[in-house]
């Protein structure tokens, strides 16, 4: 649910930017038909949150992402909407005059709350009822003809509860929210706490409903962007639009990227570079947009006590802004962006002095943050356990994000494992058999801030704001990986497309080690070029990966071998230690099948490396190209320490 509301609050700041550029300007004293113009685009996205979140979700929570769960989420919106409307239900009741409508329904043209309910019942609808085969006579409505009119009638029902659990629902919010809002400072103080604890849960999204948008007639969000000033008794009160919104700022800004560098400096001297690498980015990403994901997730749950403290110093500073009646807003997150957009809005009062509490909160953050991690060993990035050696810096690659997918998706265990990818802003969503079997570690290698286990199929790696490019890479591989090994052998190899004429492809490292030119491999077949010219890896590691992308033609009984062939017709062959083949396929655990298409750097095989040792075997992993008439020119780079997936060099085929 947390990641597909992403969808929609990815909208909002479209509608910061709009309606911020009409404050600014009406904040100068110019007030005409570009300001209306600008001002009235935002809100056109603002005062239809809940038709976004029902379309979002809908979409969202669907199972293959289909549009008609989008026009259900539509559909099942519109019923409640215009049923729950102070008209209708005027006349459902049986009332005299409108008036007499209870205030809960006048909220029903923009309500959260019933948006969500509403993309929830749409996308149970589609995976319910979207594959349904109705009788010949009705089968025009069948399958996802079906599923809007399902969502309509489960909403009607809905509808028909609302109509009278909603007014002692919505009383029970409003008292809620007023005896936070009744708290003053403190109640700001006490809701910082808790958005920032529920975090880890996805739950921060309910309890910020109640304070941000109109669920409770607090409505902060909405009418800071409006320049609606609170009022009381029909006097303005300077300084509350905006309290359960300033305090974000100094943290986002300023406490959480001095926090990040406590995090880098308690790091371990051999991990520094490392650790810089994620804390900048993260911290930036926290400072300039809001977004602070990346940052708490590295250490949310490896050093949980502190993240508690991160709690306890939001809680503080919005209690600390609301108590000076320092305010500004957001419509996106807490960051540069929206704060800079903020300074002239009219309802902002003194913003400029949360500029003062986020340079003292940096200070606080940064030796509480410090403190805590050496009194208490917390293991932050960079303090765990290890062998010393830097992670490779993944993103000197000109294709980082296939590179990082690609070991990302060989720690999570492949095809044999993953089941599902999907993602949110910042995190990967994935589903997979056997959570168990995932190598954290590998992952963790690659940079990342952060993995959840959520429970044993389900888990989630956290990337940052490009995660959607990984997600891309993802399912690229998890598509070649799986869709086409459910095809038989022949009809994979006559399906392929046939290229013609000359082609230029890249080649890979094969697994972490030593890169050497075939003429070092330790067997003289090989090294005098008898098979052909190619290369070969000393592995440091067991994994070994497709150094080309092209179908598995062939696969040694004893395993030790694997032959690809390209779309261009270059046969090559990955022969996995020397004399191996006495070994009769122990050492080997093979994770394709002939008639596969592989892509490069897709996983080949696991190799236990010290069972070849054991046996007296060299554990040279040799590319070669068997077909030396269609290879015309192979150019490898000199022999050097390399990282799987790695370029290595260019080979260029005649082609067929």
């Amino acid at each position: 649910m947390g990641r597909s509301l992403m969808l929609p609050v990815a909208v909002l700041p479209a509608a910061s930017l709009l309606v911020g550029i009409a404050n600014w300007i009406v904040g100068m004293g110019v007030s005409n038909a570009a300001t209306t113009f600008l001002m009235n685009s935002g809100l056109a996205i603002l005062n239809h949150l809940a038709l976004l979140f029902a379309v979002g979700l809908a979409l969202g929570m669907s199972k293959d992402k289909d549009g008609s769960a989008a026009l259900a989420g539509l559909v099942a919106y519109l019923v409640p909407q215009t049923v729950l409307d102070p008209t209708s239900v005027q006349i459902l009741l049986g009332l005299k005059d409108v008036a007499e409508v209870n205030p809960a329904f006048n909220s029903m043209g923009n309500n959260v709350f019933v948006g969500i309910i509403a993309g929830l019942t749409a996308a149970a609808m589609y995976n319910r009822f979207s594959q349904v085969k109705l009788p010949m006579a009705l089968s025009f409505f069948s399958g996802k003809r079906l599923v809007p009119i399902m969502s309509a009638l489960g909403m009607l029902v809905i509808s028909a509860i609302l109509l009278f659990i909603w007014p002692s629902v919505y009383d029970v919010l409003v008292s809620f929210g007023k005896m936070i809002s009744g708290l003053g400072f403190i109640g700001a103080g006490l809701y910082g706490f808790f958005n920032r604890l529920l975090i880890p849960t996805g739950l921060h999204h309910a309890l910020n409903s109640v304070f941000w948008f109109d669920v409770a007639g607090i409505n902060d969000i909405g009418n800071f962007l409006a320049g609606q000033q609170a009022l009381d008794n029909g006097t303005a009160i300077i300084g509350q639009t905006g309290m359960y919104q300033a305090g974000f700022f100094p943290v986002m800004m300023f406490g959480l990227p001095a926090g990040a560098l406590a995090i880098y400096q308690c790091a371990r001297p051999e991990k520094k570079k490392v650790t810089a690498s994620l804390m900048l980015a993260a911290a930036f990403a926290a400072f300039f947009t809001g977004v602070t994901e990346p940052l708490e997730f590295s250490f949310m749950f490896v050093a949980w006590p502190l993240y508690v403290i991160h709690a306890i110093f939001t809680g503080l500073s919005l209690a600390v802004s609301a108590f000076f009646h320092w305010t500004a807003g957001f419509a996106f997150s807490a960051g540069f962006v929206d704060y800079f957009l903020s300074l002239k809005n009219p309802v902002a009062n003194q913003p400029l002095m949360l500029i003062i509490q986020g340079l003292i909160f940096a200070v606080i953050y940064y030796f509480g943050f410090r403190f805590a991690i050496q009194k208490f060993h917390l293991m932050t990035p960079g303090r765990e356990a290890g062998t010393g050696e830097e992670t490779p810096d993944i993103a000197k690659s000109d294709d980082k994000f296939a590179a990082l997918a690609s070991q990302i998706y060989t720690g999570l265990g492949g095809a044999e494992n993953v089941i599902a990818i999907d993602n949110c802003t910042t995190r990967l969503r994935l589903q997979v058999k056997d959570t168990s079997i995932v190598d954290q570690d590998k992952i963790k290698a690659t940079g990342v801030p952060g993995i959840k286990v959520i429970d044993g199929t389900n888990i989630q790696v956290i990337v940052g704001t490009e995660v959607q490019f990984v997600a891309d890479e993802l399912t690229k591989l998890h598509g070649t990986s799986t869709t086409q090994t459910a095809q038989p052998s022949a009809e994979r190899i006559k399906t392929r497309p046939v290229i013609e004429g000359s082609v230029t492809q890249d080649l890979y490292a094969v697994a972490n080690g030593q890169l050497i030119p075939i003429t070092e491999v330790s067997d003289d077949v090989f090294a005098e070029k008898m098979m052909g010219d190619g290369y070969a890896v000393l592995p440091k590691t067991g994994e070994i990966f497709s150094p080309i992308a092209g179908t598995v033609v062939n696969i040694f009984p004893t395993k030790h071998a694997v032959g690809i062939q390209t779309d261009s017709g270059i046969e090559v062959l990955l022969h996995m230690g020397i004399n191996t083949v006495d070994l009769k396929g122990e050492p080997f655990t093979l994770y394709v099948e002939e008639g596969q298409y592989v892509g490069r750097g897709q996983l080949i095989a696991l190799v236990d490396l010290a069972a070849l040792q054991n046996s007296g075997k060299k554990s040279d992993m040799v590319v070669v190209f068997t077909n030396g008439d269609e290879v015309q020119n192979l150019v490898i780079s000199a022999s050097r320490k390399v990282q799987a997936n790695e370029p290595i060099g260019k080979v260029t085929s005649q082609g067929k």
